[in-house]
């Protein structure tokens, strides 16, 4: 695994992690430093354990054993790529975040509707939204959580290229405010133009990390060479 200790102002460490569903190990993780300063991409297979991690690194479940401790006071939110939504208009489905958090204004949510770029979609039944625009109703729930650590799973999966770079501008918003994303994609060109740092999971275990540049230039594990072999091809 990749892995010089580089120094980050913040970050997460992972020790002696698993996580099993089934009697099946979902996670395994020994020790791992996760930067939590900069925008981080977790790349790898399909049923790899990216989504997994999220959640874990959200609190959303909890490790089998081990610990995951943050360097900082961490206030996190979760997107993931399936999140529903109920049978109420696109206002009211931004607002839910209310019942979490009752200090967030009207004027908050109007002003995040704008941000998204759904203000003429406001009144409209949620789950009649497209994908990308119902993906966009999330990064504004998120957006309005006021989190200082975003943690995306496929944020654009089965988007169209013109609501990708919405959401992609998103993104780089979180990070121009200060609050640092985690994500997960398939897509490479797309973390090549977001990401700053890699995380490379492959069955449960992370095989290889680092910054982006280095990474795709000369991945260090085979795990890695390969997987970069064949997604650039179907890319």
């Amino acid at each position: 695994m990749g892995n010089m200790q580089e120094p980050f102002e913040k970050f997460i460490e992972l020790k002696d992690i698993t996580v099993k569903s089934n009697g099946r190990t979902i996670l395994h993780i020994p020790h791992a430093i996760i930067p939590a300063d900069r925008i981080t991409a977790c790349i790898g297979p399909n049923g790899a354990g990216k989504t997994t991690l999220l959640k874990l690194l959200d609190g959303l479940i909890k490790p089998d054993t081990g610990t995951v401790r943050y360097s900082f006071i961490n206030k996190t939110a979760l997107v993931l790529h399936h999140t529903p939504m109920i049978k109420a208009s696109a206002q009211a489905n931004l607002s839910i975040v209310t019942d979490a958090d009752p200090s967030i204004t009207a004027t908050q949510i109007n002003e995040v509707i704008d941000q998204i770029g759904l203000r003429k979609l406001a009144a409209s039944p949620a789950h009649k939204l497209s994908a990308g625009e119902r993906q966009k109703l999330c990064l504004g729930r998120a957006i309005l959580q006021k989190p200082n650590l975003v943690l995306l799973d496929e944020p654009t999966a089965n988007l169209d290229p013109n609501t990708t770079e919405q959401v992609e501008e998103i993104i780089r918003q979180f990070d121009r405010n200060e609050t640092d994303v985690i994500f997960s994609s398939h897509q490479l060109a797309q973390v090549q133009r977001l990401a700053e740092y890699i995380i490379f999971i492959d069955q449960g275990e992370i095989k290889e990390k680092g910054p982006v540049g280095p990474f795709f230039l000369n991945p260090q594990t085979q795990a890695a060479k390969r997987y970069l072999h064949q997604e650039l091809i179907i890319e």
